[in-house]
């Protein structure tokens, strides 16, 4: 047997394949659920920047162009209540799961070191930990770590709002764990990527709040000193196939990580960077696709309630997280005899399991057969 390769666990959604299986010989074809990828077209104004940077012979900046800096910083001004970002504190990056993984390694993390996520959470945070050397501990506050840990924490990733459980911290939550991983000396990244997906009380165009940021003055306390913010147009813009995303934050910490990143290689293509200059700078696309996801969350959510999920927070983001009160295999596998694939919540930690995962991110088409199959 060879000795080289890192002996990380298996990729979690591997385990779901008997489930597919079976949802796959329904009569009406599969309803896929689970992983949430977006299924809705690209928005014409962004394919048509890309194609418009498409002859591009050079290499690409890793810094990113200032063209694409400044939309970005504009974008956190207009959509995210933080005015006045630095453009040379931020950076484009390939997709936001890169980042997450690779972050405490660009950090300097290793042996001895904690990395705290949050105890329901995507399980790339802890990968990240592991890739570096150092430790992923789950908590969602500073103050659940005994004395000891606490002093070896380094990074504390928060993810609001949240995947799976779609929860919101609101601005005092926020300050509260800024200020405490400052007492501590550690960088706080927050995953935002869901931000522009409130509902409710935090569904803007319905009346609601914005989802805060971890840059928000309010929550910053007035710099950005140890805080880090990452941003996927994945989930907003339809753009997972073309992976763009951007860092944004500390102005100290910035130019290592740009550093670390240019002797890497990590890149993004300079057609990617222009499409993502013009997804910014056009909301109308946000609000039309969130109008989408809006429709086919409130079809599907009473459908779940009725088949006997009980839903917990899911106020933000793509996703419903609830439990049946089983097992959450037994819950998937009666999902899978009607043909619909979502989302084990064992993946998340431990805490997630008897809780299931089910996202919005279905065609009407498909959303509809879902809510005919689970009535």
């Amino acid at each position: 047997m060879s000795s080289f390769g890192l002996q990380l666990p298996e990729y979690p959604w591997d385990a779901m394949a008997p489930y597919a299986q079976k949802a796959a010989e329904h009569p009406g074809g599969a309803v896929n659920l689970s992983i949430g990828t977006p299924v809705d077209p690209t928005p014409a104004v962004i394919r048509e920047a890309l194609t418009a940077a498409a002859d591009a012979p050079g290499y690409p900046t890793t810094h990113g162009t200032a063209e694409l800096r400044e939309a970005i910083a504009d974008w956190f001004a207009r959509r995210r209540n933080v005015p006045g970002m630095d453009p040379e504190a931020i950076m484009p990056t390939v997709g936001s799961k890169e980042l997450v993984a690779w972050l405490p390694t660009l950090l300097g993390l290793g042996a001895g070191d904690v990395v705290v996520r949050p105890v329901v959470a995507y399980p790339t945070y802890d990968m990240g930990a592991i890739l570096a050397g150092a430790t992923p501990v789950a908590a969602d506050s500073l103050a659940d770590l005994d004395a000891e840990t606490r002093s070896r924490v380094k990074l504390v990733w928060v993810n609001s709002p949240g995947n799976p459980t779609g929860i919101v911290r609101d601005q005092d939550e926020l300050r509260a764990l800024v200020e405490d991983a400052r007492k501590l000396g550690a960088v706080v990244a927050s995953d935002e990527c869901y931000a522009e997906l409130g509902w409710g009380s935090w569904d803007t165009a319905r009346g609601g709040q914005i989802v805060p940021s971890v840059l928000d003055p309010a929550v910053a306390q007035g710099s950005h000193q140890g805080l880090l913010c990452t941003y996927s147009l994945s989930k907003q813009s339809n753009l997972a196939g073309y992976r763009a995303a951007f860092l944004a934050g500390d102005p100290e910490l910035m130019p290592n990580l740009i550093n670390s990143r240019k002797h890497a290689g990590m890149i993004v293509p300079f057609p990617v960077q222009a499409a993502m200059r013009a997804a910014l700078q056009d909301d109308a696309h946000v609000q039309e696709q969130k109008n989408l996801y809006r429709g086919r969350r409130e079809r599907l959510l009473p459908a779940l309630e009725k088949f006997g999920l009980t839903i917990h927070h899911s106020e933000a983001g793509l996703y419903l997280w609830g439990t049946a009160g089983e097992d959450t295999w037994t819950t998937v596998g009666r999902f899978a005899e009607l043909g619909i694939v979502i989302g084990p919540g064992v993946f998340y930690g431990d805490a997630g399991n008897g809780y299931v995962r089910v996202a919005l991110t279905g065609s009407d088409e498909r959303i509809d057969a879902a809510v005919e199959r689970l009535s």
